[in-house]
């Protein structure tokens, strides 16, 4: 990775609590991701939970109350975790049962300047201690992952390409799926004849208005069938704004 190392504060500072620290910063250390990381335009610390553990064998987690099957994280484990290391900004707790992640939620995570995340295991953690902290639970979709880290990078990599300095062609943000409401439209580029499928030919005319109104309704359409809950709240949305 290359570039200049920034002498000022980050754009956004993440601190990830978790019991695998060597995860991270896993993909996010290639790419633009890991040269703005290099560079000082986000910083990352990770926390290893079974550092704060109470008993010689590093535990972080106990039988759940009740019986059922796996363990459950220890409150008072990661509550001496959570008080050491969270320094403002939201606590995000990554969850299936949290709300659904989405740009605007990433946009204001971008604005907040500072996260903490949570990494669960097992069967999850102790209720108490997300009440206790004002734990966000935050989901990535209608699945179960392993543990927190996965969807606690999928979250890092969606604030840190919004940052200024990262992506390099920041135009390019405003164009893309979510922006405007939409999903975004098809992209082409060469050959301009690939195995008898054509590039369309709006695309090859030159003509810019024509060419911003196919892509427009490209993306309509697009949204139109593939995610009819963001199309209603789209046209909801065009119906407030004309009204």
């Amino acid at each position: 990775m290359t570039g200049e190392v920034r002498d000022c504060q980050p754009l956004w500072a993440v601190t990830v609590l978790t019991i695998f620290p060597g995860m991270f910063p896993g993909p996010l250390g290639q790419s633009l991701a890991g040269q703005a990381l290099e560079q000082g335009i986000w910083s990352l610390e990770t926390v290893d939970i079974r550092g704060f553990a109470r008993d010689k064998h590093r535990s972080v987690d106990d039988a759940p109350f009740g019986g059922g099957a796996g363990m459950v994280m220890r409150p008072d484990v990661l509550d001496a975790a959570v008080r050491a290391s969270h320094r403002g900004g939201p606590l995000i707790y990554p969850s299936p049962r949290g709300r659904p992640l989405d740009q605007e939620r990433v946009e204001r995570l971008v604005r907040d300047g500072r996260a903490t995340i949570l990494c669960g295991r097992f069967e999850g953690v102790d209720q108490r201690l997300l009440d206790a902290h004002g734990a966000e639970e935050i989901s990535l979709g209608d699945f179960v992952l392993s543990g927190g880290e996965l969807a606690a990078m999928a979250m890092m990599d969606a604030v840190v390409r919004l940052l200024p300095g990262v992506t390099g062609n920041e135009e390019s943000l405003t164009e893309e799926s979510f922006e405007r409401g939409l999903l975004e439209y098809p992209h082409y580029t060469r050959p301009q004849t690939w195995e008898g499928r054509v590039v369309p030919e709006v695309l090859l005319s030159g003509h810019h208005e024509r060419i911003r109104a196919w892509r427009q309704g490209q993306a309509e359409q697009i949204t139109r069938e593939r995610r009819p809950d963001l199309w209603d709240r789209y046209r909801a949305r065009q119906a407030k704004e004309k009204g």
